[in-house]
């Protein structure tokens, strides 16, 4: 089963670029191409999220958007806590990592995509509209975790204000994206979309497998700080992903109503570390943080957990539990 789950091109790709950077190859990938890669896969599931919604009822929708921040406000606590009294690390560390832990993976729900459709799993559409709402929410948690902390410190200073770092996230292009696409694709004809189906349905999985090669490569960089960061934080690293997974889980199944794919993606959700939206929020509020710590962290263990495990078990469970 793990062995069948690993042999898709896409998670293949993404071992591909690992290897290449732990064998110190010379292989580089141009920036302005990942960017771009970016984009198109925002715009592909935004536009595929849009076109299933515009189907769907309302009452699921609201129900999704409330599972969402839920968890976007539920798991950076349980996730400072943890870091807090079973790791043992400061406040201000706790706060940043935790953050990232509460908001969401693009990549790994991508790479989860591509897991139920190369097994032709059908999903609901609903946790594209989750993943566009859960990374506001975390940062929001993160930010007020920091200032408390500092309050309790006595510290007058720090970080550039709860107003800006949340403009930031907002105003993310990923959110941005997400959010506008979605949009579009509820709005427009059906035929209107058939007219671009090859666009952002026919080369996404190749699209994709570039982009998780270069991901590939990110996070065997990141890999290589393992040591840094200590035993207790490399069990939270697969432990919190883990937790997060089983809760994603019971939501999906008990709250929302959701079949094996919808589950899946909704653990996936709770499963994974932001490694895209929330960095650049976090390092602009909580300079204090160490940034190898959160970015080791998300990106050099919890991603590749995910990718490698984490999304077969998921399926494995939200199988079991929709039969």
């Amino acid at each position: 089963m793990l062995l069948s789950s690993l042999l898709i091109p896409p998670l293949m790709f993404f071992a591909l670029g690992a290897t290449a950077q732990a064998c110190r190859s010379d292989l580089k990938f141009p920036g302005d191409l990942s960017r771009a890669l970016s984009i198109y896969l925002l715009i592909g599931i935004g536009l595929h999220g849009g076109a299933e919604l515009a189907q769907a009822t309302f009452s699921t929708a609201i129900s999704s958007v409330a599972a969402a921040l839920a968890l976007g406000f539920g798991l950076p606590l349980v996730a400072f806590a943890i870091l807090r009294r079973l790791c043992r690390v400061d406040g201000l560390n706790a706060a940043a990592i935790s953050a990232h832990y509460g908001s969401v993976s693009a990549g790994t729900f991508l790479t989860a995509v591509a897991f139920l459709q190369s097994r032709e799993i059908a999903y609901e559409s609903y946790p594209v509209i989750m993943l566009a709402i859960m990374e506001a929410p975390a940062i929001v948690v993160g930010l007020l975790l920091a200032q408390r902390v500092r309050r309790k410190a006595g510290a007058t200073t720090g970080g550039q204000g709860l107003g800006k770092a949340l403009a930031k996230a907002f105003t993310h292009g990923s959110v941005v994206l997400l959010f506008g696409t979605m949009l579009i694709g509820a709005l427009v004809s059906e035929k209107s979309l058939d007219a671009i189906n090859p666009f952002y349905r026919t080369i996404f999985m190749g699209a994709l497998c570039l982009f998780l090669l270069e991901l590939g490569m990110d996070a065997a960089k990141k890999l290589e700080d393992f040591w840094r960061v200590g035993w207790s934080l490399l069990a939270f690293g697969i432990g919190m992903p883990l937790l997060g997974g089983a809760i994603g889980l019971a939501i999906g199944h008990f709250w929302l109503g959701f079949g094996a794919g919808g589950m899946t993606l909704v653990a996936v959700l709770a499963a994974s570390a932001s490694y895209i939206a929330v960095p650049p929020a976090i390092r602009l509020a909580v300079p204090e943080a160490n940034p190898s710590l959160y970015l080791t962290l998300s990106l050099g263990i919890t991603f590749p957990f995910n990718v490698v495990a984490g999304i077969p078990l998921y399926f494995g469970i939200a199988k079991w539990l929709a039969a």
